[in-house]
């Protein structure tokens, strides 16, 4: 069976600490905790599972932070979690069986990172990660944010997932006064740094300065396919805010040059049409979502709601507002078998019981 060293970067995470290694501590054969500058109850905390408590002093650079955990691991391969990054009951399970018939050969195993949740607790928001990583390989993180190890050997999908639990609020600010550092110290950014240089002032609303990276990125044509299209779809946003939407309706046509149709896209078409009052457009795209096969592991960010749920409930609309109350409702029941609990499902039923209940 193959060995793992949980590598684990901290600071003042007293609040989510316990729980993340109560759920690791019986999948891994080593714990190392690397903290930056904790002034809390951290480190005591994590000495409750390790003795491999390393200081390292932040330096705006959490690759070299990671580095520097997994410079310390001893076993075959390095994990890694986030403070506040829980593996579930079912996902434990998955973990060890992976473990076990683990090939020696695999240099990274790749897996669900779950990022983002509804009301009801399911994933709106996944994507794959590099989770285990062979030791003594020379693979490593590069990107001071946003860090990332590029894959090389064998690489293998595992069915466990990590799920990110957030308690508190994070510094919204952080990334971006990173990156702005680089770039006044004369840094020229990766492509990867520019897609996500231009993400973070998208979550910014820096509306102009983000579409003029993402179509620096986009224009140097050095991108990830998958980042390429997610490129595309912020500028559109961005150029739905600066209001030129003509524009944002061409950037989302120009997802379609990088590969075949996203249902995130699908959706982000309908959106736009429904917007405009051009229901039978929107019932189209909302339409093509449904057909779009589903493959996380071209490894790009996943909406899952994309892939069922949202053109389901928006097609229920879409036909209630072109007067087609049946077909409407018949898209509400096949959004209910995505989500039974919905509000906007149970709403919805009650409107057409209403519609029927009126005299002809």
């Amino acid at each position: 069976m193959a060995s793992v060293s949980l590598c684990m970067i901290v600071k003042n995470e007293e609040d989510v600490l316990e729980r993340g290694l109560k759920s690791a501590a019986g999948l891994v054969d080593e714990i190392i905790v690397v903290d930056t500058g904790s002034t809390d109850r951290t480190r005591e905390i994590a000495a409750q599972f390790t003795d491999l408590i390393f200081d390292f002093p932040w330096r705006d650079d959490f690759a070299a932070a990671r580095n520097e955990s997994f410079s310390h691991a001893s076993m075959d391969y390095c994990m890694w979690l986030d403070a506040d990054d829980v593996l579930l009951e079912a996902d434990q399970k998955a973990f060890l069986a992976m473990k076990e018939t683990l090939d020696p050969a695999v240099s990274v195993v790749m897996a669900p990172y779950h990022t983002g949740f509804d009301g009801s607790g399911r994933v709106t928001f996944s994507y794959y990660r590099e989770r285990l990583i062979k030791n003594r390989t020379g693979m490593g993180w590069a990107g001071a944010v946003h860090e990332a190890v590029t894959p090389v050997g064998k690489v293998i999908y595992a069915d466990f997932a990590v799920t990110h639990r957030k308690t508190r609020p994070s510094d919204p600010d952080r990334n971006l006064r990173i990156y702005q550092a680089l770039l006044a110290g004369g840094k020229e950014l990766e492509p990867r740094e520019q897609f996500y240089y231009g993400r973070e002032l998208y979550s910014h609303c820096r509306w102009a300065e983000a579409l003029s990276v993402l179509e620096a990125f986009l224009g140097e044509g050095r991108g990830w396919v998958e980042n390429n299209i997610d490129a595309c779809c912020l500028c559109a946003r961005c150029l739905e805010q600066l209001d030129r939407p003509q524009e944002a309706l061409t950037a989302l046509w120009r997802t379609f040059a990088y590969d075949r149709p996203r249902a995130e896209v699908c959706c982000e078409a309908g959106r736009w049409f429904f917007q405009k009052e051009r229901y039978g457009q929107a019932a189209y795209w909302y339409a093509m979502a449904l057909t779009c096969s589903r493959d996380d592991r071209r490894g790009g960010f996943v909406s899952p709601d994309c892939y069922g749920y949202l053109p389901c409930i928006q097609l229920c609309v879409c036909y209630s507002r072109m007067g087609d109350q049946k077909r409407a409702e018949s898209f509400n029941e096949l959004a209910a078998f995505y989500k039974p609990d919905c509000p906007a499902v149970r709403f919805n039923r009650a409107w057409f019981r209403e519609q029927e209940a009126q005299p002809a």
